[in-house]
């Protein structure tokens, strides 16, 4: 799913980094996925993605635990 994009692992990705979130930006917006199952990748709008990053940042979305 979405081939022709360029993906970047997260800098939290571990050593053999083939266990992290990678990202894209595409034409619709900020596309997200596991690297261990490329073909379910998700495509989210830019301020979504931004209000999500920020939440995490400031520790305001939890711990989900």
């Amino acid at each position: 799913m979405l081939p022709e994009l360029r993906w970047t692992k997260s800098s939290y990705s571990e050593a053999a980094g083939n266990a992290c979130v990678e990202v894209a930006t595409s034409r619709d917006g900020i596309a997200v996925r596991d690297s261990k199952r490329p073909a379910n990748a998700f495509i989210t709008g830019r301020a979504s993605f931004g209000a999500l990053i920020e939440g995490l940042r400031s520790g305001s979305l939890g711990t989900g635990r």
